[in-house]
């Protein structure tokens, strides 16, 4: 018997990597687990992957978190289909070198890390109550991030670290402000630095251009396994269960930076973002 028999989780960007551990961990802790994943050949040959040792209880759905109606249709079939969400844990990342943009026209770094699973989490939360746990993947480059009002997709002066680290700075923000709008509904939203991993996700996978460098680089990092325990821990541990709104480093509570703890900047953020997605609307 796991402790998360009977549960319900959803780990976005689940087919590679940290995702694919998380995946891996929750199940085999008894939760069943619902793999938001872009790419349907990716998800499925992960699902095979992970389904190959162990009776898992796994689904595979698809979505696009840098497209809204994609994000609606899959929070609408979750809805459809499931009465309570007991886990989200917001792993998927995006980095890229050059400047994209979503279907929506957001730079992509924002709009996939930030903007995409602040949509994605507030269409969910209805599903969420007593006891449910949010669990957002930031990282340490949030500390040089800042958030650029008023120039928020990066169209004048576009730089890797630049973009990442606002996405990035913005998930510890979002944090914080969420924390305390779920706080009476008994949702613990916490978010955390995984560490330096070895992923794909500074791959591109046309050029296969980072790839070198990776494996240069690969005996100084984690392995995805060990940069996925900290959000596996915020998911499960019974230690954590009341604690919200903090901001995570190899399972303890670690510093975040200044900017990050500013209460006028979380609820500025939080409002662009509703904007952006049309969520006051409703």
């Amino acid at each position: 018997m796991g402790s998360l028999d009977g549960k319900l989780a959803i780990v976005t960007g689940a087919n590679s990597g940290m995702g694919m551990a998380t995946v891996e961990a929750l199940a085999d802790e008894g939760a069943k687990v619902v793999m938001l994943c872009r790419s349907e050949k990716r998800g499925k040959d992960a699902l095979a992957k992970l389904l190959e040792k162990n009776e898992r209880q796994l689904e595979l759905m698809l979505c696009d978190l840098g497209d809204f109606d994609s994000i609606r249709s899959f929070a609408a079939k979750v809805k459809e289909k499931y009465k309570k969400i007991d886990i989200l844990v917001n792993n998927a990342g995006f980095i890229a070198l050059d400047r994209q943009v979503t279907k929506e026209g957001l730079e992509m770094q924002f709009g996939i890390n930030h903007i995409g699973h602040f949509l994605l989490t507030t269409e969910l939360a209805e599903l969420m109550g007593e006891g449910s746990r949010i669990v957002n993947v930031a990282s340490g480059a949030h500390k040089v991030g800042k958030i650029h009002f008023d120039d928020i997709n990066l169209t004048k002066g576009f730089n890797v670290v630049k973009a990442y680290s606002q996405s990035k700075l913005a998930n510890v923000l979002f944090t914080r402000e969420l924390a305390g709008r779920l706080r009476d509904k008994g949702i613990t939203v916490n978010c955390c630095h995984p560490g330096a991993v070895a992923t794909n996700m500074g791959v591109n996978r046309e050029t296969g251009f980072g790839k070198t460098i990776t494996r240069m680089l690969r005996p100084f990092f984690q392995t995805p396994a060990q940069g996925a325990r900290t959000a596996i821990f915020l998911a499960t541990d019974e230690s954590v269960k009341d604690i919200s709104g903090e901001y995570f480093y190899k399972c303890k509570p670690a510093k975040s930076s200044k900017r990050s703890k500013d209460p006028e900047l979380a609820k500025k953020l939080y409002a662009l973002s509703e904007k952006l997605t049309g969520r006051n609307a409703e």
